[in-house]
Protein backbone atom coordinates (compact mmCIF):
# COMPACT_ATOMS: atom_id res chain seq x y z
CA UNK A 1 0.00 0.00 0.00
CA UNK A 2 1.37 3.40 -1.02
CA UNK A 3 2.48 5.73 1.75
CA UNK A 4 0.06 8.60 2.34
CA UNK A 5 1.32 12.00 1.23
CA UNK A 6 0.78 15.13 3.28
CA UNK A 7 1.21 18.77 2.33
CA UNK A 8 3.59 20.74 4.50
CA UNK A 9 4.56 24.39 4.74
CA UNK A 10 8.14 25.42 5.42
CA UNK A 11 9.20 28.97 6.22
CA UNK A 12 12.40 30.26 4.62
CA UNK A 13 13.53 33.68 5.82
CA UNK A 14 9.94 34.71 6.44
CA UNK A 15 8.58 33.28 3.17
CA UNK A 16 6.42 30.15 3.11
CA UNK A 17 7.17 27.41 0.59
CA UNK A 18 5.28 24.16 -0.05
CA UNK A 19 6.36 20.57 0.40
CA UNK A 20 4.98 17.06 -0.04
CA UNK A 21 5.97 14.55 2.64
CA UNK A 22 5.51 10.78 2.58
CA UNK A 23 6.72 8.35 5.22
CA UNK A 24 6.47 4.56 5.03
CA UNK A 25 6.61 2.48 8.21
CA UNK A 26 10.12 2.37 9.69
CA UNK A 27 11.94 3.94 6.73
CA UNK A 28 15.61 3.16 6.12
CA UNK A 29 16.26 6.84 5.35
CA UNK A 30 14.60 10.13 4.48
CA UNK A 31 15.45 11.67 1.11
CA UNK A 32 14.78 15.38 0.59
CA UNK A 33 14.16 15.92 -3.11
CA UNK A 34 14.51 19.20 -5.01
CA UNK A 35 13.24 20.03 -8.49
CA UNK A 36 15.20 21.33 -11.46
CA UNK A 37 15.20 24.88 -12.76
CA UNK A 38 12.23 24.50 -15.11
CA UNK A 39 9.75 22.42 -13.12
CA UNK A 40 8.39 22.28 -9.58
CA UNK A 41 7.88 19.56 -7.01
CA UNK A 42 4.66 18.40 -8.74
CA UNK A 43 6.50 17.29 -11.89
CA UNK A 44 5.66 13.65 -12.71
CA UNK A 45 9.37 12.73 -12.79
CA UNK A 46 9.79 13.67 -9.12
CA UNK A 47 6.43 12.18 -8.20
CA UNK A 48 7.27 8.87 -9.84
CA UNK A 49 10.65 8.74 -8.12
CA UNK A 50 9.21 9.65 -4.72
CA UNK A 51 6.41 7.09 -4.93
CA UNK A 52 8.80 4.31 -5.92
CA UNK A 53 11.18 5.24 -3.11
CA UNK A 54 8.30 5.21 -0.62
CA UNK A 55 7.34 1.74 -1.84
CA UNK A 56 10.96 0.70 -1.25
CA UNK A 57 11.04 1.96 2.33
CA UNK A 58 12.48 5.47 1.93
CA UNK A 59 10.64 8.54 3.24
CA UNK A 60 10.62 11.58 0.95
CA UNK A 61 10.09 15.31 1.22
CA UNK A 62 9.69 17.17 -2.08
CA UNK A 63 9.62 20.96 -2.03
CA UNK A 64 9.42 24.09 -4.15
CA UNK A 65 12.19 26.65 -4.15
CA UNK A 66 10.92 30.18 -3.34
CA UNK A 67 10.99 31.37 -6.97
CA UNK A 68 8.80 28.48 -8.04
CA UNK A 69 6.42 29.07 -5.16
CA UNK A 70 6.10 32.69 -6.29
CA UNK A 71 5.38 31.68 -9.90
CA UNK A 72 8.64 33.09 -11.24
CA UNK A 73 10.52 31.55 -14.16
CA UNK A 74 14.12 32.26 -13.22
CA UNK A 75 15.76 30.22 -10.46
CA UNK A 76 16.79 31.70 -7.15
CA UNK A 77 20.35 32.84 -6.70
CA UNK A 78 22.48 30.41 -4.68
CA UNK A 79 22.11 32.20 -1.31
CA UNK A 80 18.30 31.96 -1.47
CA UNK A 81 18.35 28.38 -2.78
CA UNK A 82 20.81 27.32 -0.08
CA UNK A 83 18.66 28.95 2.58
CA UNK A 84 15.69 26.94 1.27
CA UNK A 85 17.71 23.74 1.40
CA UNK A 86 18.71 24.38 5.01
CA UNK A 87 15.13 25.06 6.07
CA UNK A 88 13.72 22.00 4.31
CA UNK A 89 16.41 19.68 5.68
CA UNK A 90 15.63 20.97 9.17
CA UNK A 91 11.93 20.32 8.55
CA UNK A 92 12.70 16.78 7.41
CA UNK A 93 14.89 16.19 10.46
CA UNK A 94 12.07 17.31 12.74
CA UNK A 95 9.82 14.62 11.23
CA UNK A 96 12.38 11.82 11.39
CA UNK A 97 13.00 9.17 14.00
CA UNK A 98 16.76 9.33 13.69
CA UNK A 99 17.14 7.63 10.30
CA UNK A 100 19.79 8.96 7.88
CA UNK A 101 18.79 12.17 6.12
CA UNK A 102 19.89 12.46 2.47
CA UNK A 103 19.69 15.34 -0.02
CA UNK A 104 18.91 14.86 -3.71
CA UNK A 105 17.89 16.98 -6.63
CA UNK A 106 17.26 17.17 -10.33
CA UNK A 107 19.90 19.30 -12.08
CA UNK A 108 19.77 22.77 -10.44
CA UNK A 109 18.24 21.29 -7.28
CA UNK A 110 21.07 18.81 -6.86
CA UNK A 111 23.77 21.39 -7.50
CA UNK A 112 22.24 23.71 -4.90
CA UNK A 113 22.15 20.79 -2.43
CA UNK A 114 25.86 20.21 -2.93
CA UNK A 115 26.59 23.91 -2.44
CA UNK A 116 24.54 23.90 0.77
CA UNK A 117 26.52 20.91 2.06
CA UNK A 118 29.75 22.64 1.07
CA UNK A 119 28.63 25.53 3.28
CA UNK A 120 27.99 23.26 6.24
CA UNK A 121 24.48 21.83 5.83
CA UNK A 122 24.40 18.35 7.43
CA UNK A 123 23.47 15.41 5.21
CA UNK A 124 24.21 11.69 5.23
CA UNK A 125 24.82 11.80 1.48
CA UNK A 126 23.94 13.41 -1.84
CA UNK A 127 22.21 12.11 -4.96
CA UNK A 128 22.42 14.05 -8.23
CA UNK A 129 19.76 13.39 -10.87
CA UNK A 130 21.50 14.81 -13.92
CA UNK A 131 24.24 17.03 -12.44
CA UNK A 132 24.61 20.23 -14.53
CA UNK A 133 28.41 20.16 -14.74
CA UNK A 134 28.50 22.81 -17.44
CA UNK A 135 26.06 24.71 -19.70
CA UNK A 136 25.25 22.86 -22.93
CA UNK A 137 28.01 23.38 -25.48
CA UNK A 138 30.25 25.14 -22.95
CA UNK A 139 32.38 22.42 -21.32
CA UNK A 140 34.97 25.00 -20.34
CA UNK A 141 32.54 26.53 -17.81
CA UNK A 142 32.66 23.81 -15.17
CA UNK A 143 30.57 24.01 -11.98
CA UNK A 144 32.76 21.71 -9.95
CA UNK A 145 35.06 23.59 -7.57
CA UNK A 146 32.91 23.17 -4.46
CA UNK A 147 32.61 19.41 -4.98
CA UNK A 148 36.22 18.57 -4.15
CA UNK A 149 35.94 19.40 -0.47
CA UNK A 150 32.97 17.06 0.06
CA UNK A 151 33.68 13.74 1.76
CA UNK A 152 30.16 12.33 2.16
CA UNK A 153 28.78 9.60 -0.16
CA UNK A 154 27.65 10.99 -3.52
CA UNK A 155 25.83 9.28 -6.37
CA UNK A 156 25.75 10.86 -9.82
CA UNK A 157 22.91 9.43 -11.93
CA UNK A 158 23.57 10.71 -15.43
CA UNK A 159 22.40 10.11 -19.00
CA UNK A 160 25.14 9.40 -21.51
CA UNK A 161 23.60 11.96 -23.90
CA UNK A 162 23.19 14.66 -21.26
CA UNK A 163 24.45 17.90 -22.82
CA UNK A 164 24.96 19.38 -19.35
CA UNK A 165 27.74 16.91 -18.52
CA UNK A 166 30.20 15.59 -21.08
CA UNK A 167 30.85 11.98 -19.95
CA UNK A 168 34.63 12.23 -19.98
CA UNK A 169 34.57 15.46 -17.98
CA UNK A 170 32.16 14.06 -15.39
CA UNK A 171 34.24 10.89 -15.06
CA UNK A 172 37.30 13.05 -14.38
CA UNK A 173 35.43 15.11 -11.78
CA UNK A 174 34.19 12.03 -9.94
CA UNK A 175 37.66 10.46 -10.01
CA UNK A 176 39.09 13.66 -8.56
CA UNK A 177 36.48 13.73 -5.77
CA UNK A 178 37.62 10.27 -4.73
CA UNK A 179 36.14 6.95 -3.58
CA UNK A 180 33.10 8.49 -1.85
CA UNK A 181 31.66 9.48 -5.25
CA UNK A 182 30.11 7.10 -7.80
CA UNK A 183 28.52 7.44 -11.25
CA UNK A 184 25.68 5.33 -12.56
CA UNK A 185 25.24 5.94 -16.28
CA UNK A 186 21.80 5.90 -17.89
CA UNK A 187 22.65 4.55 -21.34
CA UNK A 188 21.27 6.77 -24.09
CA UNK A 189 19.57 9.13 -21.67
CA UNK A 190 19.44 12.90 -22.09
CA UNK A 191 19.20 15.50 -19.31
CA UNK A 192 15.67 14.26 -18.51
CA UNK A 193 16.75 10.59 -18.83
CA UNK A 194 14.72 10.21 -22.03
CA UNK A 195 16.08 7.71 -24.55
CA UNK A 196 15.84 8.11 -28.32
CA UNK A 197 13.10 5.90 -29.75
CA UNK A 198 11.82 4.82 -26.35
CA UNK A 199 8.45 6.24 -25.25
CA UNK A 200 8.32 6.31 -21.46
CA UNK A 201 6.35 8.67 -19.24
CA UNK A 202 8.21 11.05 -16.97
CA UNK A 203 6.65 9.32 -13.96
CA UNK A 204 7.92 5.92 -15.09
CA UNK A 205 11.38 7.31 -15.79
CA UNK A 206 11.52 8.78 -12.30
CA UNK A 207 10.29 5.50 -10.79
CA UNK A 208 12.98 3.56 -12.64
CA UNK A 209 15.69 5.58 -10.89
CA UNK A 210 14.47 4.61 -7.43
CA UNK A 211 16.24 1.23 -7.33
CA UNK A 212 19.81 2.57 -7.77
CA UNK A 213 19.06 5.45 -5.41
CA UNK A 214 17.74 3.26 -2.60
CA UNK A 215 20.54 0.71 -3.15
CA UNK A 216 23.16 3.45 -2.81
CA UNK A 217 21.48 4.81 0.33
CA UNK A 218 21.43 1.37 1.96
CA UNK A 219 25.00 0.64 0.94
CA UNK A 220 26.14 3.88 2.56
CA UNK A 221 23.67 4.01 5.44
Amino acid sequence: MRSAESRVTIVVDGTAISGIYARPDKPDATLVLAHGAGAGMEHPFLGGLAHALNDDGVATLRFNFPYREAGKRFPDRPPAAIAAWRAVMAAAASRSEGEPLWAAGKSFGGRMASMAVAEGMPAAGLVYLGYPLHPPGKPEKLRDEHLYGLTLPMLFLQGTRDTFATPELLENVVARIGPTASIEWWDGGDHSFNRVGVKTSAADIGASLAAPVSAFIRKNG
